[in-house]
């Protein structure tokens, strides 16, 4: 099986403006592509993932990745997906932000000369006159079109300003640039920009004529990553420093038992045919599926010994076993206890397991805490920090969720 139908066989593709170029590009190694990163924080997270994965599928059949960081885009901030506009950020913050992304990148994507490039958009859009590109660029863009684009019409009822209204050209004169520099012929992307790369493709054809539109591709990602960055408690990031190995493997672990098998096949790089086998799995077989998935996506992500070390540990605190040194942690300083003791509720806010005390007094209420193993019941219950020493206790929230809390050294 050729790659192309290897993207297509792991559900990964939704839409494509030519598929017949675009199998050939990629089957035969003739792809330099694109996908774009808005460093709006500084760590990629799992939102990110499939992009990676696919981007990481593509070198190895030989084509070219380029990563794109929006560090000028960012300036304005994409009003796809949302309801409100988004806080301006320092130019010093994006920078920043761009750097950790492209450590980040280096573990799933080889760069280097002809291999994959990483550019930033602030390199030519913090520069272009704007009088000059609207003039130019500004010309090439019906409004009409614009505002029947799904990106700005559910923004419509709550005000859309001026500025995100610039995102859709700017993002389209990214695709232009690239094309023109680096000889970019496919651009990438989940279904929230397909109006945004519609857009740079017909710019290119505006521009450069028609024979330039048959190398200007667009394929479209399905809608599953930006479902994967989305949790209770936010995003599960790609910096260990922001969500542990183990929380990272807890967080794969603990999917839903339908979406088990669609995260292998997109995420994972098993060979389809042992996938196809899993597909027959049921009931506790779908257990050994979701460890077999946290494994590989916490050694793609964070190395194999990291990815051993968070299975240990899951297997061990499930069984009554095992150490509790690799769970996630919290030290909790002197000032937390009151007299040398510390209110259940207080503690389960303290290490991040409740947004507020209210939360953790249903949580109680509710039989949802275990603290080294003794249910908790009682709302009023506390703890000496002599208890804290050490390793600390084990905090369960629920039947998934271990915590160990410690006094700070």
């Amino acid at each position: 099986m050729q790659i192309y139908e290897e993207l297509k066989a792991r559900g990964l593709i939704a839409q494509v403006t030519d598929e017949e170029q675009i199998r050939s590009l990629v089957n035969n190694g003739k792809a330099v592509f694109y996908i774009g990163f808005d460093p709006t924080a500084d760590s990629l997270h799992v939102g990110h993932f499939m992009a990676l994965c696919l981007m990481k599928r593509l070198q190895m059949a030989g084509n070219r990745p380029i990563a794109l960081i929006g560090g000028g885009t960012a300036m304005i901030g994409d009003p796809s997906g949302r309801t409100d506009m988004r806080s301006m950020m320092t130019r010093e913050t994006i920078q920043h932000n761009c750097e950790c992304f492209k450590k980040q990148m280096e573990r799933f994507i080889e760069f280097g000369e002809g291999k994959a490039m990483m550019v930033n958009n602030a390199d030519w859009l913090l520069n272009l006159n704007y009088v000059d590109f609207i003039r130019d660029i500004g010309a090439c863009f019906s409004v009409n079109n614009m505002l029947r684009a799904e990106c700005f019409k559910q923004r419509m009822e709550k005000g859309l300003s001026f500025l995100e209204f610039n995102y859709m050209p700017m993002q389209s004169y990214d695709f232009y640039h690239l094309y023109q520099e680096y000889g970019c012929n496919m651009q990438f992307g989940g279904n929230d920009q397909w109006s945004n790369m519609l857009g740079g493709t017909e710019l290119i054809r505006r521009k450069l004529g028609k024979d330039a539109h048959a190398m200007t591709i667009t394929l479209l990602l399905t809608s599953e990553g930006k479902k994967m960055g989305k949790t209770a408690k936010g995003a599960v990031w790609l910096d260990p420093n922001k969500t542990s190995p183990y929380e990272f493997y807890q967080y794969w672990r603990n999917i839903e038992d339908a979406d088990v098998l669609k995260c292998i096949r997109m995420l994972t790089f098993l060979p389809l045919e042992q996938i196809d086998e899993m597909d027959k799995w049921e009931g506790s077989q779908l257990n050994q599926a979701k460890e077999i998935l946290a494994y590989e996506l916490t050694k793609l992500v964070h190395g194999e010994e990291e990815a051993v070390k968070a299975q240990e540990t899951a297997r061990g605190l499930f069984s009554g076993g095992g150490s509790a040194a690799n769970m996630p942690a919290t030290e909790l300083s002197a000032e937390k206890f009151e007299n040398g003791r510390i209110g259940v509720l207080n503690l389960l806010v303290a290490c991040g397991l409740c947004a507020s005390n209210g939360e953790a007094r249903r949580l109680v209420q509710q039989g949802g805490v275990a603290v080294n193993d003794q249910k908790v019941t009682d709302i009023a219950a506390a703890f000496d920090q002599s208890d804290f020493q050490g390793e600390g206790v084990v905090i369960k929230k629920g039947k998934k969720v271990f915590h160990r809390a410690c006094v700070q050294s």
